[in-house]
């Protein structure tokens, strides 16, 4: 699945040890009881004022904050402190919490794969030993660079252009996306068929603008990233005067790659991104580059359509192709070589992708345990084969069942609150009403498995299996173009701690691991779980009607189901959502970008009135909800909002964050929203003179 055609629940991945394509696919890059039945009555006859056990603490809470002053602070303070942020962790909140307890148990999962040893061939025999060579440090530091020394010597024997095209095509079936990805994706226009995709990269650092910008945080981590390349390449022998030279070059070769890429922005612009072509166009578009030796390259000869999604940057791409040195392509093939090993190697290699991935970006102050980073990249390789294990393990059926239930009920509320829109016509609330009704539902693990029988892993290379895997995973997506598309296909794995919409599919999808606390409550209260995984699942369907999800149609494709008006009505309810964000000042100076994180934003506001209607729906006829601990249920509907978006983080983060996130921190996916509801000031007696207060004429109110 293509970078901006799923869009994920929480924040996109870091800039990663992970080389995947998959993983960087999945960057752009977000449920059987009859409708209507509360989640306790599903599993049990309790009543409403029987619940089994309040599921938050006051504890968590800071009491001495007044609500309407900061309720993200009332809300979390008390969880604040008790978890503060580990030296390893450039931002840790509930999300991570419940990331880590599903490490956990994937960590027993493959360390009982490692120490009973599978037959041959085995999904168990390919988890164990994939983590075993992983973990198998004493070796890997022995080897130093020589796991790429082929590698880069390979490159060095460049003498041709057309040697470099054929390098190129090689990293490329590895994954290693030496200057764009080349992938599968249903077309955004005909979303029954999968086609070829041509998408911006090559860069080394997370954001074109830390190339272009002149403020002292892009600064310093330009030296940053220069030291860091300069280390990489001393690592692999370089003198340190020639090392130092050689890091310059990639600087100024990614510079220039940086000049000519989309920003962010827009490469959220479904139109702007949606240029198919033939071969023969691509050619026409792109004449310097040699499309066809590359195709060849990657046995991909006759692909089909192809979406170039950022037509400027391969125009430009393929003038650097004829226009720079073969000098100049052989030292910046050979540092997307070694960065993007660089995690798999010797510890003086990550070590220094720590000083700058984790320290210098993200105000990391220490690494972390081996063992998450060899979990990460063994789930990365084999994520559906240990999903299969997590599955079995960790996820009742009753917790699927009880979902199925929820999911119904928000579609019921969604839909009545279509019917309740004052600003939409009755020709664009039907087209509403059909793309809603046709949305499906994925929840827990997938129908069917993923066949890894072809995948051979070695109990003696870390970094060969990373590349086989990469490779099995490149040939897999390949063989997709030119299909029908896979509706079972997932693009998370179970043990993933996160959900996603995807538009082309017009599907959203909830993983295994985050049917877990502070998300969802097997026994808890009802309000809570409307509050935290209802409000999920309404974000997520409210995506498929943001401000890029509606541009699409009940059946995924890129299509106009709006009238003009309803569209111009639409586009000045979410001004009144980019102002509000934009005037949020993040730290000194620097303020969150509203539209960037538009699309995220209308769906945490979506989430939020949705589910409450959802929950109201759930409870009438009930009688008198009971009070616990004090809290009504409409405010510990909030308060389990509130509660999952509680975290620490660093102010390097926060700053990388509202650079390259299209998701708010967490402090403004609390105290954003919810002053645009008036059931918030309802339920916790707020009037104009509290400090989040919003006169109603300026709130945004959207679906």
């Amino acid at each position: 699945m293509p970078f901006n055609f799923i869009w994920h629940l929480e924040l996109e991945l870091q800039p990663s040890k992970k080389i995947k394509q998959t993983s960087m696919q999945n960057k752009y890059l977000m449920l059987v009881c009859a409708a209507g039945l509360t989640l306790a009555a599903c599993q049990s006859n309790q009543t409403q004022n029987e619940l089994i056990k309040p599921v938050f603490s006051s504890n968590d809470m800071d009491l001495s904050v007044d609500p309407g002053e900061d309720f993200y602070q009332y809300a979390n303070g008390g969880w604040m402190k008790k978890n503060p942020l580990p030296d390893e962790k450039s931002r840790y909140g509930s999300f991570d919490q419940l990331a880590e307890e599903s490490k956990e148990k994937v960590k027993t999962i493959v360390e009982n794969a490692a120490n009973n040893k599978g037959e041959a061939g085995s999904l168990s025999q390919k988890i164990g030993d994939f983590y075993l060579a992983g973990m198998d440090t004493l070796s890997i530091n022995n080897a130093g660079y020589t796991p790429i020394k082929a590698m880069l010597k390979k490159v060095s024997s460049i003498s041709t252009k057309d040697d470099v095209v054929n390098m190129i095509a090689e990293l490329q079936s590895q994954q290693l996306t030496p200057l764009f990805y080349f992938y599968s994706s249903a077309d955004q226009k005909n979303s029954e068929m999968t086609i070829a995709g041509i998408y911006q990269s090559g860069l080394g650092m997370p954001d074109r603008d830390y190339y272009l910008e002149d403020d002292e945080t892009s600064v310093k981590l330009r030296l940053a990233y220069t030291e860091y390349l300069t280390k990489l390449f001393a690592l692999c022998s370089y003198p340190e005067d020639e090392a130092a030279q050689l890091a310059t070059t990639v600087l100024a070769f990614e510079t220039q790659l940086a000049e000519v890429s989309n920003t962010r922005l827009e490469n959220r612009d479904p139109h702007a991104t949606y240029n198919k072509v033939s071969v023969d166009g691509l050619n026409k578009m792109a004449p310097e580059f040699p499309w066809n030796d590359y195709l060849n390259g990657i046995n991909v000869s006759q692909p089909g359509d192809i979406n170039v999604s950022q037509p400027k940057f391969i125009k430009a791409v393929a003038e650097l192709y004829q226009t720079e040195s073969i000098d100049t392509w052989k030292t910046f093939l050979s540092s997307v070589i070694i960065r993007k090993t660089a995690s798999y190697l010797s510890d003086d290699f990550v070590k220094a992708n720590f000083a700058f991935y984790g320290e210098a970006l993200s105000g990391k102050k220490a690494m972390e345990p081996r063992w998450k980073t060899v979990l990460g990249s063994t789930n990365s390789a084999l994520g559906e084969a240990v999903g299969q294990l997590f599955v079995a393990k960790y996820f009742p059926p009753v917790a699927k069942q009880r979902m199925d239930a929820l999911v119904e009920n928000l579609r019921i509320a969604f839909g009545q609150r279509i019917d309740q829109l004052e600003w939409m016509s009755d020709e664009t609330k039907k087209a509403a009403h059909e793309k809603l009704a046709a949305i499906r539902v994925k929840i827990g693990y997938p129908s069917k498995w993923r066949d890894y029988s072809e995948l051979n892993i070695y109990a003696d290379s870390y970094l060969k299996n990373v590349l086989v895997s990469n490779q099995f995973d490149f040939a897999h997506d390949m063989s997709k173009i030119g299909q029908a598309v896979d509706k079972e296909e997932w693009h998370m794995s179970p043990q993933t701690v996160n959900a996603y919409y995807s538009p082309v599919g017009n599907e959203i999808v909830f993983p295994a691991a985050i049917l877990q606390p502070p998300f969802f409550y097997l026994d808890g209260d009802d309000a809570v779980n409307y509050g935290a995984i209802g409000v999920v699942i309404g974000h997520e369907m409210t995506h498929g009607f943001d401000d890029k999800g509606r541009l699409y149609g009940k059946d995924g494709n890129l299509q106009t189901w709006w009238t003009d008006e309803d569209s111009e009505l639409f586009n000045a309810r979410t001004k009144l959502l980019v102002d509000q964000f934009n005037e949020i000042e993040v730290l000194e100076g620097t303020y969150a970008d509203g539209e960037l994180s538009l699309g995220e934003n209308i769906a945490d506001l979506g989430g939020l009135a949705i589910s409450y209607q959802a929950y109201q729906n759930s409870i009438k006829d009930k009688g008198e909800v009971a009070d616990i601990d004090g809290f009504t249920d409409e405010q510990r509907f909030f308060l389990g909002y509130s509660r999952v978006w509680a975290q620490n983080i660093r102010d390097k983060e926060i700053l990388r964050l509202t650079k390259v996130d299209v998701h708010s921190l967490g402090v403004n996916r609390v105290n954003g929203p919810l002053p645009n509801l008036q059931q918030f000031y309802d339920a916790f007696n707020l009037d104009a003179n509290a400090a989040l207060f919003i006169a109603p004429e300026n709130r945004a109110s959207i679906w």
